[in-house]
């Protein structure tokens, strides 16, 4: 192995995201001297980082060995699978490879971003598509998921054959696409599997995820309960089956179908643009859909994660030419993602101060996963085999657990790592060789900077803690205003002490430091702090601004 983590005659693994967390998914394979990466994800931000959307893994290593990486291959439409593309791919400069739904929704991404003439996409036939790529031959393989076109990945190696599963539940009853079967699963398991590279999401759960037949009923259900009043199902706008379910029963119901939401109209356009939906029925307007009697309309809303400007939020504000009163009722068809309890709570607690009904998942199968419980997890494991199992996709504890359920279900070795742990599959005993740079970069604004750098930084810690600005004078004379610090009634009195406090230190200056600027503004930026704590018990940021004329010479 060199310097320069080139890999030799050897089959690497590298997760720069997605390990150890979830969303954000960037993962590396690295065989004689090639690189292939398997997804460009990001995730969207919270309150960890403030004023800041969009999060993404750090690809210094594979930038700087750019010349060695020969193409990107993706396995699914999610933003957690795709949404860097936009910001790193043509930087990278290599081809992108997706089936026809996850390419036609790049391809939108790119032209959005004025980056289709610079960007390679090539589109692989869904049904057990093949390339080669460098050194690995890579079968597509359709597998069940919460979005058309979800792909597991066989990669072929000189050093055995990798099953890289990308997001994957089992489901018997799809409603969209045909997912690899089980003896298609065995057969590859009997040519024999090197390492399974594992989505951990679920494991946890001690039951089968769920089929999306199983939501159909459970909806219809729902919606034949709620006969004469308005119904609004919010659901995940990717979930192209929760769609073509939803416009069954609109038909099936007699309600006319109504669609609020932007990525809701999106994604409907490119799965019928792909060959799905092709039965969806032809939505109506907001007006016409107010003119109808109550329960003949069926509106399809996105906003079920509580996302403020979403068009739920809209509707439960009163906002948005949707409107909902007393007795209408509305069916949330997704999960909770964790981290939006919170938001998610605020609006339903908007609803429910309006008199509408609402239903989740926890009190009728409306929603499933599509992510593997325990037993599906178990079912892989027996039907590929493999010598190794590497968990991804999930926070540590998830993955430390998948790893224990692995070893539990007789899989030899398994290899628990994080983004940044450079590990061998091949040759010898698999494991952590070496740790690389992996960190986050965000989106602020119109550039990407580090995560952990001073914008963001001093952003978080003035939301904490405020800020004091303060304009010296001659003589030490000195304007105070002080930016969120708790003191309301008290504030006239901090400024007056705060000023009267720096004309003291600045008297107190002797020789050449009455005219040593970088002197002068440190005394006053800590006589300043301290005045604030003393005050209000905070620590603020400090800026000072010294005039040239200020300066005593």
């Amino acid at each position: 192995m060199t310097n320069d983590f080139t890999p030799e005659d050897e089959l690497l693994f590298l997760a720069l995201g997605g390990s150890g967390e979830i969303g954000m998914n960037v993962n590396l394979y690295g065989c004689r001297g090639r690189w292939l990466m398997v997804d460009l994800g990001m995730t969207f931000s919270g309150n960890e980082y403030p004023g800041v959307d969009l999060v993404f893994a750090d690809l210094e290593f594979i930038e700087e060995r750019a010349d060695t990486l020969d193409g990107i291959v993706l396995t699914h439409a999610h933003e957690d699978h795709i949404g860097a593309v936009p910001y790193f791919a043509a930087e990278l400069g290599v081809p992108l490879y997706a089936t026809p739904f996850t390419a036609d929704l790049v391809a939108r991404k790119l032209a959005e971003a004025g980056l289709t003439d610079e960007i390679e996409l090539k589109v692989i036939e869904e049904d057990h598509g093949k390339l080669t790529v460098g050194p690995f031959t890579i079968t597509y393989l359709p597998l069940a998921h919460s979005i058309a076109e979800g792909n597991a990945l066989l990669i072929e190696t000189p050093f055995g054959r990798v099953f890289h599963t990308g997001d994957w539940k089992l489901d018997e009853d799809p409603i969209i696409g045909e997912p690899t079967t089980e003896e298609e699963l065995r057969a590859i398991g009997d040519e024999g599997v090197l390492a399974l590279v594992c989505d951990s999401t679920n494991v946890f759960n001690p039951l089968p995820s769920g089929s999306e037949g199983a939501v159909y009923r459970g909806l219809l259900e729902e919606v034949q309960r709620h006969t004469g009043k308005r119904v609004l199902v919010t659901t995940f706008a990717s979930n192209v089956a929760r769609l073509q379910t939803l416009g069954e029963i609109a038909k099936e119901t007699g309600r006319q179908l109504c669609i609020a939401g932007r990525s809701l109209d999106r994604i409907i356009e490119v799965a019928q643009d792909n060959g799905y939906l092709a039965d969806f029925p032809e939505p109506v307007d907001f007006d016409t859909a107010m003119r109808l009697p109550r329960g003949e309309v069926l509106i399809l809303a996105t906003g079920g994660q509580g996302e403020p400007r979403a068009a739920l939020a809209r509707v439960a504000e009163g906002n948005h030419p949707i409107e909902l009163s007393s007795g209408d009722v509305v069916l949330f068809s997704s999960r909770q993602i964790p981290g939006n309890e919170l938001a998610i709570g605020a609006v339903q607690n908007r609803l429910a101060a309006r008199g509408i009904t609402m239903v989740t998942d926890r009190q009728s199968e409306i929603h499933v996963s599509g992510h593997p419980g325990r037993p599906e997890l178990e079912a892989l494991y027996e039907w590929l085999r493999p010598e190794i199992l590497v968990p991804v996709h999930g926070e540590m504890r998830h993955m430390q657990e998948q790893a224990r359920l692995g070893l539990g279900a007789g899989i030899p070795d398994t290899v628990v790592q994080a983004n940044g742990d450079l590990c061998r599959l091949a040759p010898g005993a698999p494991g952590k060789i070496a740790e690389v740079r992996a960190g986050r970069l965000v989106l602020d604004g119109d550039v990407i900077v580090p995560a952990d750098g001073d914008a963001v930084t001093m952003r978080r810690r003035m939301a904490r803690d405020g800020v004091v600005i303060v304009v010296l004078g001659k003589g030490g004379a000195a304007h105070v205003e002080g930016i969120g610090l708790p003191l309301d009634e008290d504030y006239d009195d901090f400024v007056a002490e705060a000023q009267v406090d720096i004309a003291k230190a600045f008297a107190k200056l002797k020789g050449t430091a009455r005219s040593d600027r970088v002197e002068i503004m440190e005394t006053a930026r800590l006589v300043a702090r301290r005045a604030a704590q003393r005050w209000s018990g905070k620590k603020p940021q400090v800026r000072v601004i010294i005039p040239e004329q200020a300066i005593t010479r």
